[in-house]
C-alpha cells in the first residue's frame, strides 16, 4: 500500500502538467519544509531529478519522488484536485496535521511544531 494517494482527479491533472512540461523525465516531487505560519509547510511541483534521499513511489500510474524526511510527515496523505466558480487547484488531506493554517498550505504535527513564520 501507498503512503500517499492520489485521487483520479488529481492524477489527471497532474498527468497534463507533466505533458505539458513536454519532458519524458518529469515526475511529481512532493515535500516538507519548516516554515509557514503553522510550522511547516508543503512544496508540490514536477522535477526531473533524484537524489540518493528519495524514495520513489508509483501512485495512479505517476512517479512520485519524496525525500526520505518528508514522508514521515506525509504518511497518509490524500491529495485531490478540485474545481470552484474560482478556479481549480489541489486540496491536501494529511492525517498526521494537528493544525494548519487557513489556507491549508501550513500545518505542525502531534510530534513536531516546525518552525512557525508570521503570515
Amino acid at each position: 500500500m501507498n503512503p500517499i494517494t492520489i485521487t483520479e482527479r488529481a492524477s489527471e491533472k497532474i498527468r497534463e502538467m507533466i505533458a505539458e512540461e513536454n519532458d519524458p523525465g518529469a515526475f511529481l516531487r512532493l515535500g516538507v519544509r519548516p516554515g509557514g505560519c503553522t510550522g511547516f509547510t508543503y512544496s508540490m511541483g514536477l522535477d526531473t531529478e533524484e537524489s540518493a534521499d528519495d524514495v520513489i513511489l508509483n501512485v495512479n500510474g505517476l512517479k512520485v519522488v519524496v525525500d526520505k524526511t518528508s514522508l514521515r510527515y506525509l504518511h497518509g496523505l490524500e491529495i485531490d484536485y478540485k474545481e470552484t466558480a474560482m478556479g481549480g487547484g489541489f486540496s491536501l488531506n494529511n492525517p498526521n496535521a494537528t493544525a494548519t493554517c487557513g489556507c491549508g498550505l501550513s500545518f505542525r504535527t502531534a510530534a513536531d511544531a516546525g518552525r512557525a513564520e508570521p503570515c
